[in-house]
């Protein structure tokens, strides 16, 4: 029997959307030093050019290119270049998402309160932020013979928390989408083409941390409730995503499809009691 490496990733070319936040910049990191190529999307392009230029100053392969994934004809713009320079992608993976204050409902607020602009641009954010790239990119799926898309869901995906409403609900159907496009996939194009979604529990991150801690580093009552619902009693660190992600983007999950895979330190499978 030949020996093969089912978690070898090198030359696996990854497109990645929102790779410039704190969690996306850990996994194309982490991705780079594996051997993968990455080919980095993003809107601004002062952050995707730093990210980029720093894979390669560790010694990795990176591309920068600039889109809004909630706007169909800006991918439609750079998917023709990404063509030309790759031929085809191996995996995608859609991690462009957010929050807005408008959106969210603060406790001495009720859900009339709810800013319906605000909720839509979360709604498109989070989900027609992703549903565009798969769009604009699954021919290059189809092109390589195979292929992985992973979507990242939340924790308010499953268990939907007090004032995220918007964002819950985006996840939620993220959720939803996964389990979709997996079987639309599996059953049009073949079963070499795989769509799962990695649900992160509770990071520290610039846009929640002044949400889940004080400026001395205490936890506020929405963190101190978060941990008390968090068997492993803690906040995940960065790097408790890789091995997961490692997982879902290699041949080691080649009969994995349609799954949220929770990492959170047990906050999914506590009850509370």
């Amino acid at each position: 029997m030949t020996s093969r490496d089912l978690f070898d990733l090198k030359g696996t070319k990854i497109l990645f959307s929102g790779a410039t936040g704190v969690l996306g910049t850990s996994m194309a990191l982490y991705l780079a030093q594996q051997g993968a190529e990455l080919l980095l999307l993003g809107r601004t392009p002062e952050k995707v050019n730093a990210l980029r230029d720093q894979i390669i100053a560790e010694g990795g392969k990176a591309w920068g290119y600039y889109a809004d994934v909630t706007d169909e004809e800006s991918l439609a713009k750079v998917k023709p270049l990404i063509e030309s320079q790759h031929g085809s992608i191996a995996v995608l993976i859609n991690a462009a998402g957010g929050n807005m204050p408008g959106a969210v409902i603060r406790p001495e607020q009720t859900f009339l309160d709810l800013d319906s602009d605000a909720l839509r641009q979360v709604m498109d954010l989070n989900y027609l932020g992703t549903v565009f790239p798969v769009k604009a990119f699954l021919p290059l799926l189809l092109k390589n013979g195979g292929g992985t898309i992973l979507n990242i869901s939340s924790m308010a995906a499953s268990r939907p928390m007090t004032r995220v409403v918007g964002y819950a609900s985006a996840k939620a159907a993220i959720d939803n989408l996964t389990k979709w496009l997996a079987v639309e996939l599996a059953t049009k194009h073949g079963p070499s083409y795989r769509v799962n979604a990695l649900a992160p529990g509770f990071f520290l991150t610039e846009q929640n941390r002044t949400l889940l801690t004080h400026e001395d580093g205490s936890l506020t009552q929405r963190g101190t409730q978060i941990i008390s619902h968090t068997p492993m009693n803690r906040f995940g660190d960065p790097d408790d995503l890789l091995g997961a992600l490692h997982w879902l983007c290699s041949d080691a999950s080649k009969f994995v499809t349609g799954t949220t895979v929770a990492v959170d330190g047990g906050f999914s499978a506590y009850s509370g009691v």
